[in-house]
């Protein structure tokens, strides 16, 4: 029972003897006679029509009400209709079919009947509503579909719309209940959710409801599960497992089959094969792969019936089929998992076939070509959810790819934005044009880089202790051999063993290492197992030194592994620190970036009018780039130095900035997709950048780019002056310390004049926390 009600319930019986008195009069004789009969029995019982007040009472009146109430509860239809009559707005009937009483049976001794969705509050207006109806005769056209949810014998959950006929009702006024006004019935209609309005005028208790009600159920599973589908596909679902195991829920009431499961898999129309989906989802076809050969996967049959007729194929006894088909797939892979029936179902946008859904169940004849036809109603809404997913997946992957490798800068997208729009126009007009290049004029370059200080070295050195090891384990092979058996061939091998590895030892180039490769795995690889079985000693050494082998490359990778693992993670720390601090450096002013990964991090910027019209671009900000870029690469290096404690390759890196004053033109190329400097003068910035690294102090053999220090190269002297003023600024902010060097260069090709500012890093925690620069910094550098 609800907490509060605007009336109180008298239960009466008073509607419907007034209505066998009307029948007593009937024509129809046997009618008369059996109302006749029932008001006879009724009549010496006053209180069915003033009314009980003591609800406990009411069972010494069961044998009257069951005969009163034989014409609405039928006996021939009990087992099939679903029907109460009892206490209006509360759980506690006196009169049931018997399938009512065998869903709540069913349901179980714990389950307690309750309508869904609807709170105390929601429900005294709602009783308030309908003596508005009934009484003042309002039409509020207030009717709500009410619904019981009740679990049946399976533990599924059935959906029961509930219908109320309140003929038999009548709503009394006491002392306690307010007459209304049409101001009064007015407001009420304009508040809904204000619940102390509706208790100010219909105050609790205040009304006597007289009466009973009769409530008709209708098993609204079928329909719910299909709403319940409709919403749920319109949410996305990847990764979600809750909301995967609400589809499977709903699955699982449609077809009312407790253990029903639901799989999917995808179809790669370019490739012909089958793959899983990267959700919760499993796929049932795939079992424990990733993907699947779409000829290995299905016989010819199912191949025909799932791909070309696009039908639904249903197994209803899928150990039978298996057995039928001699273990052909997908019935064997289906019978391996303890499956016993399933349906198919493909999933097709137009002429192609987007995956399979897979309904399975551990019962035969559960799922069958019948009960497949349920999936007439709701395949378009999976279809549409399913080819949704699939765009969105395409679109994320393009997305990664244009991130990764070919992506566009957010600030020069608008002017590839404008091209497309000019290709798409000419193009509905019937003109074949090609994309032209992008191209950004006057635009101020700048360049720097932290890179990993005799990377070549570094890595020839690693690749040197790889391969003697690897030749040393394979002189100890072909050594044992030919003491025991001396085979010419095999000699042979180990001649060319032992003077590969004095060649790595002493002499070791470029071109050593393929050769040596290509002789271990052409001629000593294929060998090992026949050497091997000659003598259990031969076969613990092959073992051993399989065992030293990476296993995709097939040699020894030690030290190689140690070495791009430590590249890995120190470009990853660079990164990450340089993608941060660029964030901020746009808010600064638009501009275009890109940084490219090698031995180290690599990093361009362009900034200028062209690349953003109309954002009033000034030389402020280019001098705020240059101070954001030399307090990043601090940052960078202080990055580097924290991480290198946990490296297992000792090296270092060094850090160098590019000062170039002139505005170039840049061109995006599509043939390569990436910008590049346009006209033959523009070219001699980037000869400079290719080469200037590996550039020596004028008069000595030593590099300008320095671990701990950053080089700023630069050729006029009011670049010397500005670079400078930024250096005193990252002194004071404790990035750079005191010691500042002025060095002229040696001549690159072609390239003369050039100098550089070396400037040492201070490395500490207090130079991270001081790497922002303010505003107020910032404009005071300006001064």
């Amino acid at each position: 029972m609800t907490k509060e009600a605007p009336f109180e319930v008298l239960i009466s019986f008073h509607k419907l003897l007034d209505k066998y008195e009307s029948l007593a009069q009937s024509k129809n004789k046997l009618q008369a006679k059996k109302a006749k009969e029932i008001l006879e029995l009724a009549g010496s019982h006053s209180e069915l029509r003033d009314g009980i007040v003591d609800r406990s009472r009411v069972g010494e009146f069961q044998e009257v009400i069951d005969a009163m109430l034989q014409d609405s509860f039928s006996s021939i239809l009990s087992e099939n209709e679903i029907k109460i009559a009892g206490i209006p707005f509360e759980y506690a009937n006196f009169q049931t079919t018997q399938r009512f009483d065998k869903i709540i049976e069913d349901a179980g001794k714990d389950f307690f009947l309750h309508m869904r969705d609807l709170p105390d509050g929601q429900m005294y207006v709602l009783q308030c509503a309908i003596i508005l109806t009934m009484y003042y005769k309002i039409d509020i056209n207030f009717k709500r579909t009410l619904y019981f949810d009740i679990p049946d014998k399976h533990g599924i959950m059935r959906h029961y719309r509930i219908m109320y006929n309140a003929d038999f009702m009548d709503f009394i006024p006491t002392d306690k209940a307010k007459d209304l006004t049409q101001e009064d019935i007015e407001e009420l209609l304009d508040g809904f959710d204000n619940l102390e309005l509706w208790k100010e005028k219909f105050p609790p208790n205040s009304w006597i409801a007289k009466g009973f009600v009769i409530s008709s159920l209708f098993d609204t599973t079928l329909d719910h599960s299909i709403s319940n589908l409709k919403t749920t596909l319109l949410e996305r679902s990847s990764g979600d497992l809750h909301l995967i195991q609400r589809l499977q829920n709903i699955f699982r009431s449609f077809f009312n089959i407790r253990d029903l499961e639901v799989g999917f898999s995808i179809y790669d129309n370019r490739n012909f094969t089958f793959e899983r989906l990267t959700s919760g989802l499993p796929s049932f076809l795939l079992c424990d792969l990733k993907e699947m050969d779409c000829k290995t996967l299905l016989c010819q049959q199912s191949r025909e019936v799932l791909l070309k007729d696009k039908r639904y194929l249903a197994i209803s006894d899928v150990e039978k089929k298996t057995a039928m088909q001699c273990g052909d797939m997908p019935y064997k892979v289906l019978n391996d998992q303890g499956l016993k029936s399933a349906i198919l179902i493909p999933i097709n946008t137009g002429e192609k076939l987007v995956g399979v859904l897979e309904l399975v169940s551990k019962k035969s004849y559960e799922l069958n070509s019948i009960n497949a036809k349920k999936l007439d109603d709701i395949l378009p809404y999976i279809t549409a959810a399913v080819v949704r997913s699939n765009n969105e997946l395409e679109n994320e992957i393009e997305a990664i790819i244009q991130n990764e490798y070919t992506s566009i800068h957010e600030s020069v997208k608008w002017k590839f934005v404008k091209e497309v729009k000019r290709f798409i126009d000419e193009r509905a007009i019937g003109n074949n044009m090609a994309f032209k290049d992008i191209t950004f004029k006057e635009v101020q370059p700048l360049y720097g880089q932290v890179d990993i200080q005799n990377s070549s070295t570094s890595r020839n050195k690693a690749t040197q202790r790889d391969l003697a090891k690897q030749l040393e384990l394979l002189g100890e092979i072909f050594s044992t051999l030919m003491s025991i058996h001396r085979i010419p061939i095999y000699e042979e091998y180990q001649f060319r063993v032992f003077s590969f590895l004095e060649e790595v030892k002493k002499s070791f180039k470029t071109g050593t290492e393929q050769r040596i490769i290509d002789f271990i795995k052409e001629e000593v690889h294929p060998s090992l197992d026949q050497i091997a079985l000659m003598d259990p000693s031969l076969d613990v050494l092959v073992s051993g030194y399989r065992d030293h082998l990476d296993t995709n490359l097939q040699m020894v990778y030690d030290h190689r592994q140690n070495y791009d693992d430590a590249v890995t993670a120190v470009n990853k720390r660079l990164t990450r620190v340089i993608d941060q601090h660029q964030k901020e450096a746009q808010l600064m002013f638009p501009h275009y970036f890109e940084r490219y990964k090698t031995d180290g991090v690599e990093h361009t910027m362009y900034i200028g009018e062209s690349i953003t019209p109309g954002a009033g671009y000034r030389d402020l900000y280019l001098q705020n780039l240059k101070l954001w870029q030399l307090e990043t690469i601090c940052a960078m290096e202080n990055a580097f130095y924290e991480l290198k404690p946990e490296l297992e390759v000792d090296f270092e890196v060094t850090s160098m900035v590019l000062v170039h004053s002139s505005p170039l033109s840049i061109k995006f190329r599509m043939d390569e997709k990436h910008f590049d400097v346009d006209g033959t003068y523009n070219a001699r910035y980037e000869v400079i950048k290719k080469r200037i690294d590996k550039s020596l102090i004028k008069g000595t053999n030593r590099r300008i780019t320095q671990p701990g220090k950053i080089a700023i190269i630069y050729s006029q002297e009011k670049e010397e002056l500005e670079y400078l003023r930024y250096i005193r600024l990252l002194q004071a902010k404790g990035m750079l310390n005191d010691k500042i060097e002025i060095h002229e260069l040696e001549e690159l090709q072609g390239v003369s004049g050039l100098k550089a500012i070396s400037a040492e890093i201070l490395y500490s925690n207090e130079a991270n926390e001081k790497s922002k620069l303010t505003y107020d910094d910032l404009m005071k550098s300006m001064a």
